[in-house]
């Protein structure tokens, strides 16, 4: 798909854009109240924070995450990896085929939030882990702190898989792929909305959006 295409395809996709951000606003407004989990949360965010900061920066560990994360893509799709290099300056991956989403995939979904739901949840099912919650919350912060700050830091330097995708584009994409990630995962954690709900703020937000741009056109 040409650029220009890809250009316009993000620029109608901005209203949307809009919309998710004003749902998540009501979600965290909704769920504010659970301390049991935003709590450990933060905590567990604040560590890997003082992390980032302070020491060198694990760039292997997240490298691996990334090429790791365009092949579980490209599998998703029915395409093949071929080869993979990982190193802390970078890595490569070579597959039998691509798409915007496999390409822009690393960079917002968080391969390691979701390693640590996974582990815990089939540790839960064998072993009844309920009395760990406190730690899983931690662990789920720090991880997507993790995601976010190293995310941020490669994004400063110019990447192939944004250029090959445009920036609009690929800005949008990732915005809304890290807001999915969020509508979802904060109602699951805190137990207090059904996914539903949330997609029904979401199309009441856009709607409201649309209106909006309706009046001032």
């Amino acid at each position: 798909m040409p650029k220009w295409i890809k250009f316009i395809i993000a620029i109608l996709l901005l209203p949307i854009c809009v919309g998710a951000l004003r749902t998540l606003w009501l979600v965290l407004h909704a769920c504010g109240s659970v301390d049991t989990t935003w709590v450990p949360l933060f905590a567990g965010a604040a560590c890997w924070i003082i992390i980032f900061l302070m020491l060198p920066k694990p760039m292997w560990i997240y490298v691996f995450g990334h090429e790791l994360t365009h092949a579980l893509w490209t599998w998703l799709f029915g395409g093949e990896v071929k080869k993979m290099k990982v190193s802390s300056k970078g890595g490569h991956v070579v597959i039998s085929k691509t798409n915007f989403l496999i390409a822009l995939a690393p960079y917002f979904f968080p391969l390691y939030v979701v390693i640590v739901v996974g582990v815990f949840a089939l540790g839960n099912l064998i072993w009844n882990w309920q009395h760990y919650l406190i730690v899983f919350h931690i662990l789920v912060g720090a991880a997507y702190a993790f995601h976010l700050t190293l995310t941020f830091h490669v994004l400063k330097t110019q990447q192939s898989d944004i250029t090959s995708q445009g920036y609009l584009f690929s800005g949008v994409v990732i915005f809304l792929g890290n807001i999915c990630v969020l509508l979802v995962g904060i109602p699951l954690l805190t137990e207090q909305l059904g996914i539903l709900k949330v997609l029904g703020w979401w199309c009441q937000s856009v709607g409201a959006v649309f209106l909006w741009l309706q009046r001032v056109i």
